[in-house]
């Protein structure tokens, strides 16, 4: 259940931040977000919304499923709808008409516009021109139009509010450029977090906020990290452990606050970080089809990829005709790190 500790009004704002892509070979790394407001006594989603809203495939329904997206994906054509649904239903409430993204341009580099790489970097990467093609690729528009306005009764009903969500898409080139200056993979993968960890902090925090980051990795300290990402903010450490730290974050001479937590499984208490994991994988399943579109242009017999080291390497060894035709090189492609 998310719970505020910061303020005692009525109504609390929580957050979750996961990300998709860390391990594999090709493809981008994403970043998936959410940023919630409800009464303090509504805060569990899952049983606020239960209406439109299961955590588990098992009582889906026509709801929404938000869990882990390996909960919700499972690369099948069923589970294919099953993501995108929740994917663009919770992100068409962020549109004044309640409309999806247009396309997979629109859902990588404008969800938000402000989290996106530049343009050039995204010129850089042509191999991803497919996104332009329409959204939804799974969903009939007509029936997610209907599945997103019960969603969007049952949240106004319980005085549930989604007011931010978004990707931070991070493409190859971009990523092995931030390797080759850390030196250190877990490191660059911060510095991706971190840019929405602050856009989170300035624009929610200002009443209190309560942040789930799903924490990758064996790092437990985390306040000098969050020391330098907040220079104008004292950073109070709660509690370091292996599954769970926890630190306040409060800005000296401003009425932001925020308390902060690292949490191994994050997506299975926090309803804000599950939703983040479904928009990560949505944005990185749709990156790969647009990825595998483009090289399927110059080898239709090429099989398309996941990304992952086993099947990378596989597709890499059978991709020579089509980088070759395209004019890309396996540099250009595969990540250092």
């Amino acid at each position: 259940m998310e719970r505020s500790v910061l303020a005692p009004e009525e109504m609390v704002t929580f957050a979750g931040i996961d990300e998709a892509g860390l391990g594999p070979l090709l493809g981008p790394l994403c970043f998936g977000y959410s940023v919630f407001r409800s009464p303090r006594a509504g805060a569990d989603l899952w049983k606020t919304l239960k209406p439109a809203v299961s955590g588990t495939v098992a009582r889906e329904g026509k709801r929404f499923v938000v869990a882990d997206s390996k909960v919700v994906f499972q690369r099948t054509e069923v589970s294919a709808r099953r993501l995108e649904k929740t994917a663009l239903g919770f992100l068409s409430l962020l549109h004044p008409r309640r409309e999806p993204p247009r396309n997979g341009h629109s859902l990588a580099w404008e969800s938000p516009r402000e989290l996106a790489v530049d343009a050039t970097t995204i010129a850089a990467h042509p191999w991803y021109s497919p996104l332009e093609n329409e959204l939804p690729r799974h969903q009939e528009r007509g029936g997610l139009e209907l599945s997103v306005e019960r969603l969007s009764r049952t949240l106004t009903k319980e005085r549930v509010e989604l007011v931010d969500a978004g990707v931070r898409v991070v493409p190859e080139r971009h990523l092995n450029a931030s390797f080759a200056r850390t030196d250190n993979k877990a490191l660059s993968a911060w510095n991706e977090l971190a840019l929405i960890m602050q856009r989170v902090y300035e624009r929610h925090a200002h009443t209190g906020l309560r942040l789930t980051v799903d924490r990758q990795g064996g790092r437990s300290h985390y306040g000098p990290l969050l020391r330098d990402l907040f220079p104008g903010s004292n950073v109070r450490c709660v509690s370091e452990s292996a599954p769970i730290s926890a630190y306040v974050v409060r800005e000296r001479e401003g009425p932001r606050r925020m308390r902060v937590v690292f949490a191994e499984r994050g997506e299975q208490f926090s309803f804000a970080v599950a939703l983040g994991s479904c928009l990560a994988k949505y944005a990185r399943e749709t990156c790969m089809s647009a990825f595998n579109a483009s090289f399927a242009r110059h080898d239709p017999a090429l099989h398309p990829t996941a990304g992952y080291l086993g099947d990378a390497h596989r597709w890499l060894d059978d991709a020579n005709h089509a980088m070759k035709s395209a004019g890309i090189c396996r540099a250009d492609l595969a990540r250092s790190r």
